[in-house]
């Protein structure tokens, strides 16, 4: 895989880590990670808490709700009703998984911290953090990953609450280390990478509904905290409509969820039907990983519902064809995103805990259809294998890093 340009430290450094393992020293240090909902701690950190608590940390995790008024993607593990416990039950099913020693929930509303009593809730956090004494604690960062209010606002409880820790500490030096997670624009396009695989494979990949669904909520989310960059949405083909056209550039991957197509292709002046389309099946990935135009016809022969995932969202006024000069989304190929991290950040590799990373989020049933072993390998890697964090100084003088 290659690496995300940007400034980035030497892979040995990894300050996360060393931060609550000891320093060096003997005895392992404690980390806590304060978090808005179940799930937050393992999308920003769950390959950190893992590898902490693998090299000896007692990692303790704190989620200031139970994710109420969060999705229910799989009707089967409750109802609106339940959610709340259910939520729990995942978090700390996830945790065991992380190997997080202790679990926490507060008792705020999913959707309401930014109504909260800021005082109160700096208060709640300090006293956790006065309790348990962590070396380290990591949490969001001022956004908020990309803006959630309730993100946002226990970001800055608990920044509040450090500072206030440090400075009550400072007679002393010691005090916790804060890192906010961080989630600067990835390189990947989760396209291209299926792309190459499907041509790689031997024999036509039939996806099944697990795989389809997972990889619609997971494309989502991923997308969401800018893991990837692909646009990803469901779209809907009547019978007897052009899904993609011969010539046309190459910029969008579809998976079919539900319904057929058939494959045209004309040459010489003639059209022949090369073959069908059906549920699970992949098109549109030969003209992706070789970069070329579309080889033949995609029409729907039955109302037609795909996954389509692309550089970016079709324009209204995108012309079709081989020869459209406003193609929008569909006809150009966008350049890819800068991958600079953010000032002072860096990256921890958790690719040797990607293993309990994966495990913990398929613990949230009710929010995504992960299955172990359902994606390859390499496409988890891609979107999970690294992790990214700022430290924030402490207050008063800057402290000298003499190692």
């Amino acid at each position: 895989m290659g690496e995300p340009r940007g400034r980035r430290r030497p892979a040995e450094r990894d300050e996360a880590a060393a931060a609550v393992s000891g320093g060096g020293t003997a005895r392992p240090g404690r980390l806590l990670g304060v978090f808005a909902h179940p799930d937050d701690e393992t999308f920003c950190a769950g390959g950190t808490l893992a590898r902490c608590a693998a090299q000896g940390a007692e990692v303790m995790v704190v989620s200031a709700t139970r994710g109420e008024a969060g999705q229910i993607r799989d009707a089967r593990v409750g109802t609106r009703r339940q959610i709340a416990a259910v939520r729990e039950a995942e978090l700390r099913l996830a945790a065991e998984r992380l190997g997080v020693a202790r679990v926490l929930c507060l008792d705020h509303v999913d959707g309401t911290l930014a109504d909260a009593d800021f005082a109160a809730l700096v208060a709640e956090v300090g006293a956790i953090i006065a309790e348990f004494q962590p070396r380290a604690v990591i949490s969001f960062g001022p956004d908020g990953g990309y803006g959630h209010p309730d993100h946002v606002t226990i970001s800055a409880a608990t920044t509040e609450a450090c500072r206030r820790r440090a400075e009550a500490w400072a007679a002393a030096g010691t005090g916790p280390r804060l890192y906010h997670s961080c989630f600067p624009p990835g390189n990947v396009l989760l396209m291209e990478r299926l792309a190459s695989w499907l041509t790689r494979r031997r024999g036509r990949f039939v996806a099944s509904q697990a795989f389809a669904h997972a990889l619609l909520v997971i494309s989502q989310e991923a997308a969401t905290m800018r893991f990837i960059r692909d646009h990803t949405e469901v779209r809907w083909y009547p019978p007897g409509s052009y899904v993609v056209e011969q010539g046309e550039a190459a910029a969008e991957l579809f998976l079919i969820l539900s319904g057929a197509a058939e494959v045209w292709e004309e040459a010489a002046g003639e059209r022949r039907r090369l073959g069908r389309l059906g549920r699970g099946e992949f098109f549109g990935e030969l003209g992706v990983a070789g970069n070329r135009p579309r080889s033949a016809d995609v029409v729907a022969s039955q109302g037609l519902t795909c996954l389509v995932l692309s550089t970016g969202p079709p324009r209204t006024y995108a012309g079709r064809g081989a020869g459209a000069r406003l193609a929008g989304a569909a006809g150009e190929r966008a350049e890819p995103a800068p991958a600079a991290l953010p000032r002072a950040a860096f990256q921890c590799d958790v690719s040797a805990h990607l293993e309990a990373k994966v495990a913990a989020l398929c613990a949230y049933r009710s929010q995504f259809s992960l299955e172990p072993g359902l994606f390859p390998p390499f496409l988890l890697q891609e979107i999970f294998g690294r992790e990214h964090f700022v430290q924030v100084p402490p207050p008063g003088p800057p402290r000298v890093d003499l190692s």
